[in-house]
């Protein structure tokens, strides 16, 4: 034999060796796949750099490239404006060449009579003025076409190239952030390893040391067993040589004898029996008040649909079947009260089996008679719905679910036959003993358990097509409100159905262990069930028992030893001669306090009286020390410098002697108390006191005022501590808005200083153009003037020679 100990403990450090290597296993494939997903991901990111670097150096080249086509087109630009500056200038030419043509057309027109010779120079003249004129605007058209289709195709190379760097940006910008979510994931990827490897190693050496613990616990188990085991055999040897000489014959072998035996009473059984019909009772009453509900909004709908009673009569069969379920509550109440008397029945001093519960017959029959009410109601609910059907607006998927509304209520009906069947088998066994095994009995409750799973789906199907079937009905044209509200008021009835026949399946699958298990109230050794005989005597010998320990476990009137009782008594005596003494004691002590306490209150008013007659007498000597300073003069001052509290003093002394008063003086760390007895005056005292209470109020008064000072004055720094912590803020908020105003402003300066650089050169750059422009120009119309002069001169020459002739 080995012991249930050692076995596990063998087992516990062998898992444990094979969780390790299953560990080690699984760390040494995480750590080949984190190698493997390192090498893809550093090829990756060598790639991904790669291909970065080669889009920055074509994002560069790009932008230099713009840059160019930029100067181009400002060079372009510039030859525009040289060309349209030279095209009005070109065009003022022309203008000034048509005058001095029509002048020239007007002088040859007056000399055609003299002949044809002088205007043939005139008219080669204008041809050639012409051809150049025609050949300028020619000239000025091209250019034109030219300067235009440059600017388009600038124009569109620049949207281009704009385009590209934008997607060339966008690129890299989508290439750096897939370069950095990779090296994030991989980083989580090695922190995540290394802190799954440094849990894995810590959860190594906690296994190997449980393995050390188990195989130290497996060690010491075995030597347990070794002890226990010659233990036992020595109680078995004992017990058998006790069975052998002691015990003439063992009557649990024998059934006839057995039953002669008391059966033991279990407590514990009765209890839980107790508590599961508890439970069972609620699921019941939730049960009946849904069924009661059930039936009652079923008798409204009769009343309502097809036919509205309040209109006109129903037909006789929905009349027969209203009648019928009008008196349900006859039928469905009895259920919850013969399971309250079941309830009832099992108390802490009965014994709870199938053959000595007689309530479960009475109840057995309530079910039976609410079966037979269904089984009776039935024919007219599927007459009702096939009346339904009848009806002229029923439409055809109206007509099928009602056909599945008597497929379910035939389908719940048989339901609660079964169910009447199993709980009249279950009665069985308390009206003839062997009526039934304790195997059948299992074998009912488990298909007791299967029926009622049955009849929650049964009824959870017929709750869904009755909901279909009322969201059809709403649609028709002559449903009414109360049809509506009896709709779903059945739907909520129905509803509560499914979870009251939910909640007792799920509870009776919960507890069939405990309803097919043996209730243990056989007698001891043997297998025959208890009968009602035995369980009375049973109970019985449980209630002489029960007195019996009861008797027993009577507490004993308590008791004082004798030599306590002896030294309590001498106790007694002596505090009963000292008690006298005791109260004299306490009477003096009493007398005492009093008389010190009068004594307290007197000296505390002659502090008081004290220190009024030292503010009197300081005032007396500050009057003395001016007087004797205003008689005697400096010297006298200076004397009384020297010494200024000897000469009060021993005046006050000697006034004192003269009055015949008492002199007693009491030194503390505040002082020199001197107090003074004697007969005064009613009005002095009374002085005295006006001026302590004065003195107080006073005092009073000043506490009041600085304490008001100090509240005023904490409130106020509180408010502009408060009013310079918002000054503060929105100076910090005003600090910030500057900074970020003057950092735009900055990169504003430095834009409009680079435009302006770039204006200044592109203006110089034209400016230099011009001038050499117009230096050709002006070249090419001195050139002009002197060819007109010079065709000017030879007109003239001509015309004289064409007078001369």
């Amino acid at each position: 034999m080995r012991a249930p100990g050692i076995d596990g403990g063998v087992t516990d450090t062998a898992d444990i060796g094979r969780r390790a290597d299953g560990m080690a296993a699984d760390l040494q494939s995480k750590y080949t796949k984190l190698a493997q997903e390192y090498s893809k991901l550093r090829a990756q990111n060598q790639v991904l750099k790669k291909a970065v670097v080669d889009e920055q150096a074509t994002s560069a080249s790009v932008k230099d490239e713009l840059k160019q086509r930029e100067q181009s087109l400002r060079k372009v630009e510039q030859e525009m404006d040289s060309l349209s500056f030279r095209n009005q200038q070109l065009a003022k030419r022309v203008e000034l060449l048509q005058e001095e043509l029509q002048t020239s057309e007007a002088k040859g027109k007056k000399s055609k009579s003299k002949g044809d010779s002088p205007s043939q120079p005139n008219l080669q003249t204008q041809i050639v003025f012409d051809e150049d004129l025609q050949k300028k605007i020619e000239e000025n058209e091209r250019l034109h076409i030219q300067f235009y289709e440059a600017d388009e195709q600038h124009r569109k190379q620049e949207a281009q190239l704009r385009t590209r760097l934008e997607q060339l940006e966008k690129d890299s910008e989508q290439h750096q952030a897939v370069v950095e979510g990779l090296t994030t994931r991989y980083m989580e990827t090695i922190e995540k390893l290394q802190g799954d490897k440094a849990r894995l190693e810590v959860k190594a050496q906690t296994l190997e040391h449980e393995a050390k613990d188990c195989r130290i616990r497996t060690e010491e188990c075995q030597q347990q067993l070794r002890k226990y085991q010659t233990e036992l055999n020595r109680q078995l040897k004992q017990s058998s040589s006790v069975i052998q000489e002691k015990v003439p014959f063992n009557d649990t072998k024998f059934g006839d004898y057995n039953s002669l035996n008391v059966p033991p009473h279990n407590r514990r059984h009765q209890l839980k029996a107790r508590d599961v019909v508890g439970q069972a009772l609620g699921f019941i009453q939730d049960l009946v008040a849904a069924l009661l509900n059930f039936h009652t909004y079923t008798e409204q709908r009769v009343h309502i649909y097809p036919l509205d009673s309040s209109i006109e009569p129903i037909s006789p069969l929905n009349q027969k079947f209203a009648q019928y379920l009008h008196e349900n509550a006859a039928y469905v109440r009895p259920l919850e009260e013969g399971l309250v008397q079941l309830h009832q029945s099992i108390t802490e001093d009965t014994v709870t089996m199938l053959e000595t519960v007689d309530k479960l017959q009475d109840f057995s029959r309530h079910v039976c008679t609410y079966t037979q009410f269904l089984k009776k109601i039935l024919p007219y609910q599927l007459k009702s719905l096939e009346e339904e059907c009848e009806a002229p607006l029923c439409s055809a998927s109206l007509t099928t679910k009602n056909q599945e509304l008597q497929r379910d209520m035939k389908k719940v009906t048989s339901i609660f036959e079964k169910m009447q069947t199993y709980i009249s088998l279950l009665a069985l066994p308390s009206v003839r003993e062997d009526a039934m095994p304790q195997t059948s009995a299992s074998a009912v409750f488990t298909q007791m358990a299967a029926c009622l799973h049955s009849l929650h789906d049964a009824i959870k199907e017929m709750s869904k097509h009755y909901s279909q079937k009322a969201t059809l009905e709403q649609e028709l044209p002559t449903v009414t409100q109360k049809l509506r509200t009896t709709n779903e008021c059945l739907l909520s009835s129905m509803g509560s159905l499914t979870n009251s026949t939910h909640k007792m399946a799920t509870f009776f699958s919960n507890n069939l262990d405990f309803f097919t298990s043996s209730t243990g109230y056989a007698p001891r050794g043997g297998s025959e069930t208890l009968n009602p005989l035995q369980a009375e005597s049973m109970l019985g010998n449980k209630r002489q028992a029960s007195a019996y320990m009861q008797a027993v476990r009577k507490a004993r009137p308590e008791s004082v030893p004798h030599t306590e009782a002896l030294t309590n008594r001498r106790v007694l005596t002596s505090s009963t001669e000292s008690r006298e003494g005791l109260t004299q004691q306490v009477l003096q002590s009493q007398e005492k306090i009093a008389r010190l306490e009068q004594e307290k209150e007197h000296w505390l008013l002659e502090a008081q009286l004290g220190r009024v007659r030292l503010e009197k007498e300081t005032q007396r000597i500050t009057e003395l020390e001016a007087q004797l300073s205003t008689a005697l003069g400096g010297g006298a001052v200076a004397v009384q410098a020297a010494s200024p509290c000897s000469a009060p003093e021993t005046t006050q002394e000697t006034e004192e002697k003269a009055a015949g008063k008492d002199r007693t003086e009491s030194t503390s760390l505040v002082g020199v108390l001197i107090t003074t007895t004697g007969t005064e005056d009613v009005s002095e005292e009374e002085s005295r006191e006006h001026l302590i209470k004065a003195h107080y109020v006073s005092r009073v008064a000043d506490l009041t005022s600085q304490l008001q000072m100090a509240d005023s004055k904490a409130v106020h720094f509180h408010a502009e501590c408060r009013a310079l912590a918002k000054r503060l803020t929105i100076a910090e908020k005003s600090r910030e808005a500057m900074a970020e105003e003057l950092k735009v402003a900055n990169q504003n300066i430095s834009r409009l200083q680079d435009e302006l650089a770039t204006t200044k050169r592109s203006y110089e750059d034209q400016l230099s153009m011009m001038s050499d422009h117009l230096c050709s120009m002006n070249e090419t119309l001195s050139k002009q003037r002197e060819e007109i002069d010079t065709l000017k001169l030879g007109s003239k020459g001509n015309s004289k020679k064409n007078k001369g002739r």
